[in-house]
């Protein structure tokens, strides 16, 4: 397969402008994907476009990661219903700077490979841009029927906020930016999700107004869930790649945890494994899906691909320690068992106010497990709580020294897949 054909195998190709599997195949092209810096990691919504980098990479084409510091300080409007708060000039560094050095880890960015990778901010060209030079050289080339026209804009025009004319520009910048690495980059491909289609057709239509140059695009679909939840969002909010942000434990069991038909799709969209291989589980997978090794599979291969095979494997022991002997006692998991686990949420908690006889509803709210009693005694009366293993099911319970593990811990478990580790001392 070509990479226009493996792409659309794998379910990561939507959009594709007219040319664009004839230029892949004629030449060693250079495309970029755009990272707006919102925040200082990456979340697991990046990882589509982190993967089209390196696939691209990986045919012998030559990545751009264009990290947004320009474009950070507007805001895109696509799929957004009202505009975000801007960020600082301080934090947007901060941000750019945790992005750059995540990306290094995924790409490959040696000197001296032919298509070596590389990462561009937009600030730099932007900042010695005028704001007449840029409506004079740049606005003048797209009507604003051709911007009023695109999804990303009609939508917030007719929605209730509206749009300033600070994110209705953004295209525009969007724009000047693939122009931009046309002229200086010989970069002729943009890359993205779906949402940003008339964004990256802006760009090149900006290049054939302005230049006379052609350039292509094509975009990949939205990553949804089965069940309509939100892709990448857990309880705890977003699936970070920062370990800091989200454990490795977490994130493999996010993966661990994806529904049958979610697996099926993203086998294919988030590993590198080759069709045969994965053609194989699948048909596995139908005969047995209770045996649940296609969720292993990816759960393992997304890990080690962002923590490493080391991570990878502390997050399998603390899952079998959790989860595959429930039955067993917990007391005969050791103190080197409980300290050892990894991504489990540990919490400190005063022994003085363990020595009062606490009630279970004010210890939960005291460690943080959650936010207020009434969530806490909601949990408890639904039956989604245990404490060392043994289900809690009385609200006035009340915990004391005999209740604790290696007099020292408790082991608190929040709904199936939540647990916390409290020290008291």
């Amino acid at each position: 397969m070509n990479l226009i054909e493996e792409l659309r195998w794998r379910g990561m190709l939507q959009d594709i402008m007219p040319g664009t599997e004839e230029l892949l195949q004629k030449e060693m092209t250079t495309a970029y994907i755009g990272f707006d810096p919102t925040a200082d990691s990456l979340h697991i919504g990046s990882l589509v476009p982190i993967l089209l980098l390196l696939h691209f990479q990986n045919a012998g084409h030559r990545p751009i990661a264009l990290i947004g510091g320009a474009t950070g300080m507007v805001g895109d409007p696509s799929g957004k219903s009202e505009e975000r708060n801007l960020l600082s000039e301080d934090q947007l560094q901060q941000n750019i700077l945790g992005i750059s050095t995540q990306l290094s880890r995924y790409l490959d960015f040696d000197p001296g490979r032919q298509n070596a990778a590389e990462v561009v901010n937009n600030y730099d060209w932007f900042k010695e841009l005028s704001f007449i030079h840029f409506l004079r050289d740049v606005g003048k080339h797209i009507t604003v029927n051709y911007m009023m026209s695109k999804d990303s804009v009609r939508k917030r025009i007719e929605g209730d906020t509206g749009i300033s004319y600070t994110e209705f520009a953004y295209q525009l910048m969007q724009g000047y930016d693939f122009y931009w690495l046309f002229k200086n980059k010989n970069c002729k491909l943009q890359m993205g999700g779906s949402d940003q289609w008339g964004n990256i057709t802006t760009g090149t239509e900006l290049i054939r107004r302005k230049d006379g140059g052609e350039a292509f695009a094509f975009t990949c679909p939205l990553i949804t869930k089965a069940d309509g939840g939100k892709f990448g969002k857990t309880e705890k909010g977003n699936v970070w790649l920062d370990a800091e942000k989200t454990s490795p434990y977490q994130f493999y069991q996010f993966w661990l945890n994806a529904s049958d038909a979610d697996a099926e799709k993203w086998i294919k969209i988030f590993t590198f494994l080759p069709k045969n291989e994965i053609e194989e589980l699948l048909h596995m997978h139908t005969e047995n899906p209770g045996a649940r090794e296609l969720q292993r599979k990816l759960a393992q291969q997304v890990t080690i691909f962002i923590h490493g095979l080391e991570e990878y494997g502390k997050a399998v022991e603390t899952t079998a320690k959790l989860f595959a002997n429930q039955s067993a006692p917990v007391e005969s998991m050791s103190i080197e068992d409980l300290e050892s686990l990894e991504g489990v949420v540990k919490v400190d908690f005063s022994l003085s106010r363990l020595k009062e006889e606490i009630d279970i509803v004010s210890f939960l709210a005291e460690t943080g497990i959650f936010p207020s009693k009434g969530e806490a005694r909601k949990m408890v009366q639904n039956g989604g709580l245990s404490i060392n293993r043994n289900k809690v099911n009385e609200i006035g319970m009340q915990l004391n020294e005999a209740l604790l593990l290696h007099h020292k811990y408790f082991l608190v478990q929040k709904g199936k897949k939540n647990y916390y580790l409290i020290e008291v001392g």
